[in-house]
């Protein structure tokens, strides 16, 4: 059985976060994920001002991953718009070209990382690794949405959200209507996310109840019974020529914290809280979670994962509160025509607690 000082499980922005913090301490440690290339995972890709500060003071300039900039957000529910300033400047940025930033400026840091590496089992800080174990002093868990056999998370609701994304390949008439902005496209049992990325492709990710899906019969035809109910979308989706490929994940667990965890387990990422994704603060707790792990094992090693579990808990109570909120009202069709009467401070307040703090 191998014994690694620090295990991190999961090379997307919360390990590779806690990676380039265990590297520049030199402190022992290896990072494994289980694809060999970066892949594009399914994800909003909305970077806040405070994501892009932690990124900043991990090596990432905000240019390097797009010199486009968003300031404003936009509420869209049927011909209903309203538009809101940012409390500062944003981005938005597909996962490949992020992720593969991260893992850079991890390995130049000169953090461990193995790629193509499978975690098949926890059990406890006994992982189970392609029919071998290890078990490291302290396991950092950064698997993202991706369950791992013997880690829970939440229930599954009984109409549980399902992820769906698809891209808008770029165009001058789409960047005319989306540039600048995130939006919000509000539906019956969900919303779509519209943010134009690095490329000027629209990244259209939904959060929509599965019982839609089902209603519609696949993911195709529910995109064009979405598009039917939100002309807004449905322009966006003609500017572009149609959607792309579409990718999915089920039964998305919004609302879930990590309040307790075992002794030498520390859980990050969506293995520690998954917001509502109109928040746009996923990738924010990420980050923050890597970091301040990382910085706990430092300072006082592995048993202090139970302490720093419960302290991050807290730390993403508000945002996570104050985002299911806003999230209920999306979700409620025969709220939408309020929409066009929010005050545009409420909005810009909103986008101000929704984000983690910065610690």
């Amino acid at each position: 059985m191998r014994r690694t000082a620090a295990l991190i499980v999961g090379g997307g922005p919360a390990g590779a976060a806690a990676a380039i913090t265990l590297a520049r301490a030199a402190a022992p440690h290896l990072l494994i994920e289980r694809t060999r290339e970066t892949g594009d995972p399914l994800c909003g890709g909305f970077l806040s001002w405070r994501s892009l500060a932690a990124l900043e003071r991990l090596g990432i300039a905000a240019a390097a991953l797009n010199p486009a900039r968003i300031d404003r957000v936009r509420l869209i529910a049927g011909d209903n718009v309203r538009e809101a300033r940012l409390p500062a400047l944003a981005l938005a940025v597909s996962r490949h070209r992020l992720d593969t930033l991260l893992l850079a400026a991890a390995t130049q840091a000169g953090a461990a990382v193995e790629r193509g590496v499978t975690v098949r089992a926890v059990e406890g800080r006994r992982v189970t690794i392609d029919g071998s174990d290890d078990r490291p002093d302290a396991l950092l868990l950064a698997t993202g949405k991706h369950e791992v056999r013997g880690v829970k998370r939440a229930e599954v609701e009984d109409d549980p959200v399902l992820g769906i994304r698809v891209r808008l390949a770029p165009t001058l008439a789409l960047t005319r209507l989306a540039a600048a902005a995130v939006e919000l496209h509000l539906v019956d049992g969900g919303y779509i996310g519209v943010a134009l990325q690095e490329d000027g492709a629209a990244n259209c990710c939904m959060a929509v109840r599965r019982s839609r899906l089902h209603q519609a019969g696949n993911p195709a035809a529910l995109i064009e019974a979405l598009a039917r109910e939100a002309p807004h979308f449905a322009e966006r989706l003609d500017a572009s020529g149609g959607p792309g490929a579409i990718d999915a994940v089920a039964n998305v667990p919004y609302g879930w914290r990590a309040r307790v965890t075992s002794p030498g387990v520390f859980l990050l990422g969506d293995q520690a809280a998954v917001i509502p994704s109109l928040a746009g603060e996923g990738m924010g707790i990420a980050l923050a979670s890597g970091v301040a792990a990382a910085q706990a094992y430092l300072r006082d090693g592995a048993m202090a994962s139970t302490g720093w579990q419960a302290g991050f808990s807290r730390r993403v109570a508000r945002p996570m509160a104050v985002a299911g909120i806003a999230r209920q009202l999306a979700e409620r069709q025969a709220l939408h025509p309020l929409v066009a009467l929010l005050p545009p401070a409420l909005i810009r307040a909103t986008a101000r607690w929704t984000r983690v703090d910065a610690g």
